[in-house]
């Protein structure tokens, strides 16, 4: 825009709306002013049901599919708000129209204000639809970019998401790596479907899925799957000498986990809900990150006998009463203080095995 404004167009003020595939919002707002910063302004979902769509000139346009003009100094009581910000804030002349895309995606709305006194001529006009067609292409790209970046965020993680855009899709790559596995899973998930309807299921599911995500990101970890009712995740150490700093990630992680579903089953009591009970595995060891799956269908995933003891640990913790079991590798280069049990099997391990928990 400021190179536009060089080249003679007495634009004042520029709005881009996209439209997103996101799972917290509907659209993406990008506000440009001559002399100040871009702002960026989040739309979240039934932005379209609210007084700031409704009659404005961003719904004239892309729902009539044709351009829209207001001269700001005609305007009356019914006009929209933003018309009227606009013209409060110095602005004589606005117009707003569609930008073509491929694909059949809303197609993203711009308007233009001006401050010019006369406003914009009938030469600006057919310049603003020639720039804009000539940023429709550039345009489309960064929509591009940001579904595929925002899908695979969504569905794979942040980190993994990552290698599968830069490159890490064949079946068959695979990288070690040693991390810290973490497994959750509820407790009497079977009994819990029983005695609830699916959406009361799903509610459910969906705060405790929050609450562990919200702790594993606060420490570093990351989700690396959703397998029924549990979470699998992993904290990456590409250095032993992280290892310490790593594990305390996952401890401080459980205990937030352990506090806030505390906090939620108080709230559930009072609503005479049953409360959300869960278990977690800790453990420390080298895993291949890799694509498993057929020639055209993939799986991203974690494979190695660290991922088997970190879900065979968490499988420990109703026999043996508590929310946390690590293993002894865990508990062996972990600077923070953990509680011997004992020596216990573990369902697939040869030998006994020493299993740690939180001394709280």
């Amino acid at each position: 825009m400021d190179r536009v404004v060089e080249a003679g167009l007495p634009i004042w003020r520029f709005y881009i709306g996209l439209q997103l595939i996101h799972p917290q919002l509907q659209a993406m707002g990008f506000m440009w002013r001559r002399g100040e910063p871009v702002q960026a302004i989040a739309r979240g979902y039934g932005i379209q049901f609210t007084p700031a769509y409704i009659g404005s000139p961003m719904q004239e346009a892309r729902e009539q599919a044709r351009p829209v003009r207001y001269r700001l100094a005609e305007l009356n009581e019914s006009n929209h708000e933003v018309l009227h910000e606009v013209r409060a804030a110095g602005g004589t002349d606005y117009y707003a129209l569609s930008m073509r895309i491929s694909h059949g995606r809303p197609m993203p709305v711009v308007t233009f204000a001006t401050d010019h006194e006369g406003g914009f001529s009938a030469a600006d006009i057919d310049d603003m639809h020639r720039l804009i067609d000539m940023m429709g292409a550039v345009t489309e790209m960064h929509i591009e970019h940001s579904i595929a970046d925002t899908v695979a965020n969504t569905y794979l993680g942040r980190q993994v998401g990552q290698r599968i855009l830069n490159g890490a899709i064949r079946r068959g790559d695979g990288e070690e790596i040693r991390a810290v596995l973490w497994f959750s899973d509820l407790r009497d998930f079977t009994g819990l479907n029983e005695r609830l309807q699916p959406s009361e299921v799903l509610e459910l599911l969906n705060n405790y899925f929050q609450l562990v995500g919200n702790a594993l990101a606060a420490h570093g970890g990351e989700i690396l799957k959703f397998v029924g009712d549990g979470v699998m995740a992993y904290f990456p150490a590409e250095d032993a000498l992280f290892l310490p700093m790593v594990t305390a990630g996952a401890l401080n992680a459980a205990r937030q986990v352990i506090g806030d579903i505390e906090a939620a089953n108080e709230a559930r009591a009072a609503g005479g809900a049953d409360p959300v009970r869960f278990g977690i595995g800790l453990h420390v060891g080298t895993v291949t990150f890799g694509n498993v799956g057929t020639e055209d269908r993939l799986d991203f995933t974690v494979i190695g006998s660290a991922v088997n003891r970190a879900s065979r640990l968490e499988g420990l913790t109703k026999a043996l009463g508590v929310q946390v079991c690590a293993s002894a590798d865990f508990n062996e280069v972990c600077m923070q203080p953990m509680k011997s049990l004992g020596t216990h099997r573990l369902r697939g391990v040869p030998k006994p095995v020493e299993i740690f928990t939180l001394p709280d």
